[in-house]
């Protein structure tokens, strides 16, 4: 059996929040995990649904799966590149301004005993 990738980059929120999202739909099945997302008021259920919606495209058209007996076997955020801007303070001093974020990277893989 194949794995199917999808990822999206430099995705403009930390890791740490799209985390807590994506460790929600690791090992459900691709159609519940996207119904999931679709109801989530979190801003990082936007990003992981669209590369969920991705990674099951990909599935159906470039190896002919079904995805009905797609899985989410591995689903991770890293972090990306971290934009450093400063801002001025009070008597002088400068407070640093850290705009993070992320790298979504979702792998499925058909269920076991399904249909071929």
């Amino acid at each position: 059996m194949s794995e199917v990738h999808a990822r999206a980059k430099h995705i403009g929120m930390s890791a740490q929040k799209v985390r807590r999202i994506v460790d929600l739909v690791r090992g459900r099945p691709a159609d519940e995990a996207l119904t999931l997302l679709k109801f989530m008021p979190q801003g990082a259920a936007g990003p992981v649904a669209k590369v969920l919606a991705s990674a099951i495209a990909n599935a159906e058209e470039n190896f002919g799966l079904n995805r009905t007996d797609l899985m989410v076997v591995q689903a991770f955020a890293d972090e990306a590149p971290t934009r450093k801007y400063r801002r001025f303070g009070a008597r002088g001093r400068f407070k640093p301004l850290l705009r993070r974020s992320a790298h979504i990277t979702i792998v499925l893989k058909e269920r076991e005993g399904a249909a071929s």
